[in-house]
């Protein structure tokens, strides 16, 4: 089952309620009004932290861990890392407004190996207006509050408190410091687990493994799966 969490896609958009204590809830309470038992947790970027947050806060009452790119974003983490310095390098650029068209030949340019498929797999981040615009599910407001979330979550506080089998799906950064700096926060976080993890890097992925990289990661999903990685 795919999520479209709050703020995103078709579930609702309140103003506020983006911290980690929220979007987990939320997440718990569709898992029990669906009647889903210990589930697979698995999450991309900042959904990977929403998975960590869940199995710290509700450690019995899931099987397993995927993070996808996620669950070790350290925002705070990084050496002289200020909020301030944060929200203005990861802010994104306003897009409402911007014609779907213009959309896809930015992503085109992006990503110029990626199938129309792939494009239209990100573009489903956007609306579709009757003017033929787009603008995102996600509001500039809501993502710099997700963001600040981002900065307030200490995921080397957690990893420690992880006890079920966790799957971390890794893309290669694109600096070679950074990628030092990646390579050995995933073994700091891999060290700290107290359930059996595995990692893998998707190489010729840049962040969206789940785009560039669909059928890889869920053969490597299900595989493990199979394998009783979760049992």
């Amino acid at each position: 089952m795919a999520v479209d969490q709050r703020g995103h896609g078709r579930s609702d958009k309140p103003e506020d309620g983006y911290g980690f204590e929220e979007v987990a809830g939320d997440l718990k309470a569709l898992v029990e009004a669906l009647g889903i038992e210990r589930p697979i947790v698995a999450g991309q970027s900042w959904g990977g932290n929403v998975a960590l947050e869940y199995a710290v806060r509700w450690p019995h009452a899931l099987a397993g861990l995927v993070l996808v790119d996620g669950g070790f974003i350290d925002l705070s983490g990084a050496p002289g890392a200020t909020w301030e310095q944060v929200a203005e390098n990861l802010r994104p650029p306003p897009l409402a407004g911007t014609p779907r068209e213009a959309m896809v030949a930015r992503l085109r340019s992006f990503r110029p190996g990626w199938s129309d498929e792939q494009i239209e797999m990100q573009m489903g981040n956007y609306e579709t207006l009757a003017d033929g615009t787009i603008r995102p599910w996600l509001t500039l407001e809501r993502h710099m509050r997700i963001l600040r979330a981002l900065w307030e979550q200490k995921p080397s506080e957690l990893w420690s408190r992880v006890g079920t089998p966790a799957l971390i799906a890794v893309a290669p950064a694109p600096w070679p410091e950074r990628q030092a700096q990646k390579a050995a926060g995933i073994a700091r976080a891999q060290a700290a687990m107290e359930g059996a993890s595995s990692v893998r890097w998707f190489e010729d992925s840049v962040h969206d493994i789940h785009v560039d990289k669909p059928d890889e990661l869920a053969e490597w999903v299900l595989s493990t799966l199979a394998e009783g990685f979760f049992d």
